[in-house]
């Protein structure tokens, strides 16, 4: 039954843009599911939905998986556009200069991208020590969020 009912509820998104857990309720019911609030909330979760901006400017529910790489990454770009003030490589760390307060803002965006080439991010208050793979990859990390930084992705 639980599966079936997820299995309607990954249809209903999809379908319409569902932003209450009462309307999801309600369809689920419409559809022939008998489900609370309390169950819609469990199925939320389980399913690792989240909110994301609807067509018509309402949020609206969707799978977390179903996000795009593209609409995370702009939430990501945003936060690094807002903080990185300059970069510089010492070997294979890049060196990220941030606004004040900025740094663990960006330090998990940039996590969060999830590039293979990066080991991973340590944020001060201003500062992140973005550790590289290699030496050799290090320009094209710099590269790749000059290019976030200039809108080009």
């Amino acid at each position: 039954m639980k599966v079936a009912r997820h299995e309607k509820i990954i249809e209903l998104i999809r379908q319409y843009e569902i932003d209450t857990q009462e309307e999801l309720a309600a369809r689920l019911n419409e559809a022939g599911f008998r489900v609370t609030q309390a169950t819609v909330s469990r199925d939320i979760r389980a399913l690792k939905m989240t909110k994301v901006a609807g067509s018509n400017g309402k949020s609206r529910y969707a799978i977390l998986e179903e996000h795009t790489p593209d609409l995370l990454s702009d939430k990501y770009a945003r936060v690094l556009k807002d903080a990185v003030v300059s970069m510089n490589i010492g070997q294979n760390i890049v060196v990220v200069k941030t606004i004040p307060g900025m740094a663990m803002a960006a330090a998990a965006a940039l996590d969060a991208m999830k590039w293979p080439e990066i080991l991973g991010c340590i944020a001060g208050d201003d500062t992140i020590m973005c550790v590289v793979k290699t030496s050799e990859q290090a320009p094209g990390v710099v590269q790749k969020l000059s290019g976030i930084l200039s809108g080009r992705k």
